[in-house]
């Protein structure tokens, strides 16, 4: 599984024939967009900064999008979608992703850190996290800590974040510093034994 990051909250995840795209930048954003086909898109809030779907077809060929809470399967992904609480007290859904025997969450643009249990409860096992650190008024970088180890994790994986916001989540994490990686390439069998480590990915 390849994980590559693409700006604000947008990733590119790949296994084998099989990509995902997690909120994919619209024209309409400030941010930098990046157009690149995707199989299944997945979108938690509808903003500029994470609904560019437009941004994840292959020519005639239509992504499969997931953009609210529900219970979906295409291609062997497995995504279940719980709503939640978003900048503005807009709609944000949280995913849970299952794919190739990895189960990732993905928070999206989550501002409230106290979570439904029916949420709490559904996050068992979870390989890979995906955590805002207060960017558009999403989580701030201590709440986003404490909530992604409480989930217990593997691993934890940054996003939408300042320079300054990522050096305060890091040293919540008791570390001075983290090795910033161009892509995460990762099986399942290297995530065992692993719990709340941080993997910061550059920007592509």
């Amino acid at each position: 599984m390849i994980v590559t990051y693409h700006g604000a909250e947008c990733f590119k995840i790949t296994q084998g024939s099989v990509t995902l795209a997690f909120n994919p930048i619209s024209k309409d954003s400030k941010s930098k967009t990046t157009r690149f086909g995707a199989d299944v898109t997945l979108v938690t809030t509808n903003l500029p900064d994470f609904n560019g779907v437009d941004q994840t077809s292959r020519g005639d060929k239509s992504s499969f999008v997931i953009n609210g809470p529900g219970e979906y399967e295409t291609k062997d992904v497995f995504v279940k979608g719980f709503l939640s609480e978003g900048p503005g007290k807009k709609i944000n859904t949280i995913y849970l992703v299952s794919f190739e025997e990895v189960n990732i969450c993905f928070f999206g643009a989550l501002a409230n850190p106290i979570l439904p249990e029916e949420i709490q409860e559904a996050m068992e096992n979870v390989d890979m996290l995906f955590v805002p650190l207060g960017e558009g008024s999403t989580l701030d970088p201590t709440s986003a800590y404490k909530l992604a180890v409480s989930i217990e994790p593997s691993v934890i994986v940054p996003m939408y974040y300042t320079k300054q916001a990522l050096g305060q989540f890091i040293k919540e994490g008791g570390k001075a510093n983290v090795e910033l990686l161009d892509k995460f390439v990762v099986k399942k069998k290297d995530l065992e034994g692993k719990t709340g480590e941080i993997v910061v990915l550059k920007e592509e």
